[in-house]
């Protein structure tokens, strides 16, 4: 299945006001993207598998509860912002990037859409000030760094991260000291794009907190190749003692 049907094929719950929504999105975004390049032209054409279904992979891994608000670091076309917004309209959505042109694109799409319950704004995330319940991003830089640059945005000990990423993770997830949790999106999609796409889950505790109860086998993965990690760390730092 192809097209704006590959969404409410795989969410079927969705009320009329966005089953709406979303079949209007396409044509929108193809117009905003004739003027300002939100997403390369040749993946355009498959604007609703690898933009909109990738983004509400997230919603296969968390259902946000009503009155959450949620930042989206990085949003860039607005992804995984506006599917987000639409899919939980009882929550408040704001995405922020550094390039104007592509929040003024995002800002016409909400407005075009009618989306009630999202803003954007062109700010980079280590000047902007305000407190969040959740993060999302999709693969702005890796993790570490994302960590490092957003964990102002969330109260200290509380509120988590959804990051969609693909390919092999474990270099990039080994240094990180917070709980993570790995989701594979092939478990919920069927399509080949999402072999090798994830939503890393990442809590705002130490990692020897005991995570939620969500794809326990990714976690248990984490923690070994994270002990190896450090064993490796610990062998180098042994054989440069030995060689001074």
């Amino acid at each position: 299945m192809h097209g704006a049907a590959l969404i409410p094929s795989t969410f079927p719950d969705l009320s009329p006001v966005q089953r709406e929504q979303f079949a209007r999105l396409g044509a929108i975004y193809g117009a905003w993207n004739e003027r300002v390049n939100l997403i390369s032209r040749k993946d355009i054409e498959h604007l609703y598998e690898r933009h909109v279904l990738h983004s509400l992979g997230i919603a296969k891994v968390i259902a946000f509860p009503a009155g959450k608000r949620i930042i989206d670091v990085g949003t860039g076309g607005g992804f995984p912002l506006v599917p987000l917004a639409i899919m939980f309209p009882k929550c408040l959505f704001h995405g922020i990037d550094g390039i104007g042109k592509k929040i003024a694109a995002v800002k016409g799409v909400v407005q075009e859409l009618g989306i009630t319950n999202c803003t954007a704004e062109q700010v980079r995330s280590e000047d902007h000030k305000q407190r969040y319940d959740f993060i999302v991003s999709r693969a702005v830089t890796r993790l570490p760094e994302f960590i490092q640059a957003t964990k102002h945005l969330v109260r200290k000990g509380e509120g988590r991260m959804f990051y969609l990423k693909g390919g092999e993770l474990a270099d990039e997830i080994m240094p990180v000291r917070n709980a993570v949790r790995v989701h594979e999106l092939s478990d919920h999609f069927a399509e080949e794009f999402f072999s090798t796409k994830k939503v890393v889950e990442v809590g705002s505790s130490a990692a020897s907190a005991r995570p939620r109860p969500v794809g326990a086998g990714s976690w248990v993965a984490v923690l070994a190749g994270r002990a190896a990690w450090m064993q490796a760390c610990a062998s180098r730092r042994w054989r440069d003692r030995l060689r001074s």
